[in-house]
């Protein structure tokens, strides 16, 4: 059973492997006697580099854990490999440290508000009876590669892996608002999960998303995730899924859906999680809750990483070298990935995997001979159907949010 104490204690100290011993970030940050899954990118902080370990929680393999209390954990690059990911490799990212066990058999939704024509509290069964709804997609962070950030920001120093990719199954959040019936004068669904604060004066992680993305075909109150009751620390028994938006609006562990007929104003949506106005190029916005200086992040920018070979690695001169990664965006499709090895004066078309859908990862692979030996840069960009592409410099903005450079992995070719 988990318990409050349990957790904690899994996620408050490095846990030891079968095979003996912590691993910790070498001085240099560049590897781990694991298989180089604590490779650490050389542009995050020192402290960050430093202070990173590989950590085991319940039901997880080893993550990379950046803060224990609260608990936030990336997956290696080594595990973004594939299209989908598996639960065990999955990131864990949490706000607050009061993360208390969730029965399956005692779990209630709270349903309604002042945008709601009534009031209903359901179980787990009751949801399950409505109409399942399945969706392969990305759940990432706003702030992942935070760290990698220059100059840095403040905010948990995330590198790559604060991000995967499922297949979520569950009800329609259309459906489960259809229980109790929405207002014409409703204009935000709010959410709240059974996490919350150590402290009286931590504000409560609560979010809302405006009416017309809370009643999209895709938006989920999802209990299973690749085929399996949702892992605790993923959300366990529901969380909110709305593919093609970062995840500070899947909310975990969900206890209550209210509809509002006001613009929610609680520290998650008016303080954090913001940007300013105009300078990414967002499609899909949240008008009720911008004010003239900032907006709230909403959708996944288009995104792409290396992840084959790894950063560092030796290749052989004259021989085919197969490179292979990852593409996302928030739903608009992938047109094209581009790889230069030139710095960007001339780039190869790499050939696109299988489709999962349009809100999941897609794989990607190139096969090239580099012809001279010595350090080679590899750049890879993404394009979507709507024209939107990577940067080669992080859009500047105080939290760090939404960074979608083209990668850049250095080889020793030999």
């Amino acid at each position: 059973m988990i318990t409050r104490r349990g957790l904690f204690e899994a996620a408050g100290g490095a846990l030891a492997f079968a095979g003996g011993g912590v691993l910790t970030a070498p001085a240099g940050g560049a590897g781990s006697t694991n298989s180089g899954l604590l490779w650490l990118s050389p542009l995050l902080p020192a402290g960050t580099r430093a202070n990173a370990v590989l950590d085991t929680l319940p039901g997880k393999k080893p993550l990379i854990r950046l803060t224990g209390r609260a608990p936030n954990y990336e997956a290696p690059l080594a595990y973004l490999r594939t299209a989908i990911t598996p639960n065990d490799e999955f990131f864990v990212r949490y706000h607050l440290a009061d993360i208390p066990e969730v029965a399956a058999g005692t779990w209630k939704l709270n349903i309604g508000g002042e945008g709601a024509n009534g009031n209903l509290q359901i179980g787990l069964d009751e949801l399950k009876r409505l109409p399942v709804f399945e969706v392969a997609a990305v759940c990432q962070c706003s702030g992942n590669r935070r760290g990698l950030f220059q100059p840095h920001v403040p905010g948990v120093q995330w590198g790559h892996g604060a991000m995967g990719c499922a297949r979520w199954k569950g009800a329609k959040l259309k459906d489960v608002l259809d229980l109790v019936g929405l207002r014409k004068d409703a204009v935000e669904v709010v959410f709240d999960g059974a996490d919350g604060p150590v402290l009286d004066k931590t504000p409560d992680l609560v979010k809302s998303l405006p009416v017309w993305k809370a009643i999209e075909e895709t938006t989920l109150v999802a209990y299973e995730m690749n085929g399996e009751p949702l892992p605790h620390w993923n959300g366990f028994p529901a969380r909110i899924v709305v593919p093609g938006w970062t995840a500070t609006y899947w909310v975990k562990h969900i206890t209550s859906i209210t509809a509002v007929t006001r613009p929610f104003d609680g520290y998650w949506m008016k303080s954090a999680y913001r940007i300013p106005v105009g300078i990414f190029p967002l499609v899909a916005r949240f008008i009720s809750q911008e004010t003239a200086a900032t907006t709230p992040v909403t959708e996944i920018v288009v995104n792409s990483f290396i992840t084959s070979p790894a950063d560092g690695a030796s290749i052989d001169a004259g021989g085919r070298t197969a490179i292979s990664g990852i593409t996302w965006d928030g739903g608009y499709g992938i047109r094209s990935v581009e790889i230069s090895a030139d710095d960007g004066k001339s780039w190869m078309e790499a050939a696109l995997g299988e489709d999962p859908g349009k809100f999941a990862f897609r794989t990607w692979s190139h096969e090239f001979t580099p012809e001279r030996r010595g350090k080679l840069a590899l750049i890879a960009r993404a394009t979507n159907w709507i024209g939107q592409t990577q940067t080669r410099e992080p859009i500047p903005n105080p939290a760090g949010y939404c960074n979608n450079v083209a990668q850049t992995v250095t080889l020793d070719v030999v």
